[in-house]
């Protein structure tokens, strides 16, 4: 059997750190990457629960792999993540696709060599979901997807419970791994030409770390620690829950040069009852008063967030309290998002479910204010010189790269590959919805 694989990723960047991990896995034990699904003798299919969307997208792409694994009954098919962990949908995989080789869930990504040299061995299925995650496996490699920057898991799990939400579901409750392992992975990934990290946790803000010597490591104490690795010019996170936003966070972000001045801070909702609703554990006062204090503190700040439109019982009233607060926060982004009722979550159960064309035409309102203050805020950088970490080639344009701004802005801009993991100084010619366009300053 060539041993040859290919990863189909869903969903969100711990996903794609999870995918990662997998790949550094594959090569260890001697497989070579290929770009194409067709070309794989192994395919890993790395799925995602949050939104009925990535439900079907699976499916739909796992339905696509059973006329090639009728054909070559030597062809593996692999499927993990966050809907493993979901009964109904490991039942769903044994009744109507008992063609898939090996299924396992987001707590035991160490033990997929093992399960799929079984696999290959026996010729045989193999099912192995872990309802918990145990002690966190550290020093696992890692193929990583760019060479100037790196995704670093610093928790797992969420203890937060949101009604919407089957994250507590399917990763389990929170665990920090230890400062001086975060600590000494990116001095390991900086020595290897890593510029900048992104620190990864279902809910970073919830971080508590147990050093060696004893005590306490918060979120702002690790952040100070990874501040002082030499080489490291860049760090970011995501993603905060409101109601963890300390103080001492945000004196971390006026002090810290190396932290960027941007943050992803979801909202859900602009209505206080419909947080309420989602067990959100803030109000909107409080939320705005986060953002005054963050704008307060580090005027410059870039400011993202989620938003859930159509959530049970919502009111036409709630909805325009959302639209108002986009409105006052003006946020640079938002990822907006359909109501998706997921099975085990209390909100599915609720009373009041929204009609479907209720919730697009709200979406509708919502997606056309967002995007025209993205507009906005972005034709505001025309003219400026902006500090851009060049990442790689453009996806709309090959032509050109891409990087990003130290408040996230994603910039195109005409150069050679050679510039690719180097920061430069790009002056903005042109805002656009989404992205900036520039050239480089000499």
């Amino acid at each position: 059997m060539e041993k040859t694989f290919h990863i189909t990723t869903f969903g969100c960047q711990m996903n794609e750190h999870d995918s990662e991990i997998l790949a550094g896995l594959l090569d260890e034990m001697g497989y070579r990457a290929v770009p194409d699904r067709e070309e794989a003798q192994v395919v890993i299919l790395n799925t995602c629960s949050v939104r009925e969307n990535a439900d079907k997208r699976f499916f739909g792409t796992l339905g696509q792999l059973k006329r090639r694994k009728t054909a070559d009954p030597d062809f593996v098919v692999c499927v993990c993540g966050c809907m493993m962990q979901q009964q109904h949908i490991i039942d769903t995989l044994k009744t109507k696709y008992p063609w898939v080789d090996l299924v396992f869930g987001t707590h035991n990504i160490h033990r997929f060599p093992a399960l799929l040299e079984n696999v290959i061995r026996q010729k045989d299925r193999e099912i192995e979901i872990w309802q918990d995650g145990g002690e966190i496996v550290e020093g696992m490699p890692a193929r990583r997807l760019h060479r100037c920057k790196a995704l670093v898991n610093i928790m797992y799990g969420c203890n937060n419970f949101c009604t919407y939400c089957i994250v507590p579901y399917t990763r389990g409750r929170e665990r920090s791994r230890r400062p001086e392992d975060i600590v000494k992975e990116i001095r390991e990934l900086t020595a290897d030409g890593v510029r900048e990290v992104m620190l990864l946790g279902q809910n970073v803000n919830s971080y508590r770390g147990e050093p060696e010597d004893g005590g306490v490591c918060s979120f702002a104490d690790l952040i100070l620690r990874i501040a002082e690795i030499d080489g490291l010019e860049r760090i970011r996170f995501m993603t905060s829950h409101p109601k963890d936003l300390s103080d001492e966070l945000i004196r971390v972000f006026a002090d810290c040069d190396k932290l960027c001045k941007n943050i992803h801070l979801p909202v859900q909702s602009g209505s206080s009852e419909i947080m309420k609703r989602m067990n959100r554990h803030y109000d909107r006062e409080q939320y705005l008063e986060i953002i005054r204090k963050l704008r307060e503190a580090v005027p410059e700040i870039t400011i993202s967030t989620d938003i859930i439109v159509g959530f049970p019982g919502e009111t036409e009233e709630q909805f325009e309290e959302t639209l108002s607060l986009v409105e006052e926060v003006r946020y640079d982004s938002a990822f907006t998002f359909l109501y998706s009722p997921r099975v085990g979550t209390p909100a599915a159960e609720l009373p009041e479910q929204i009609p479907e064309e209720v919730k697009h035409r709200r979406f509708n309102r919502l997606v056309e204010l967002v995007d025209s203050i993205s507009a906005e805020k972005n034709s505001a950088y025309k003219g400026r010189v902006e500090r851009v970490l060049a990442e790689g080639t453009s996806k709309r344009n090959p032509g050109a790269l891409s990087g990003r701004t130290d408040g996230f802005k994603l910039v195109n801009f005409k150069g050679e590959n050679d510039l690719i993991g180097q920061f430069v100084d790009v002056e903005i010619t042109e805002g656009k919805t989404f992205s900036l366009e520039g050239r480089i300053v000499q």
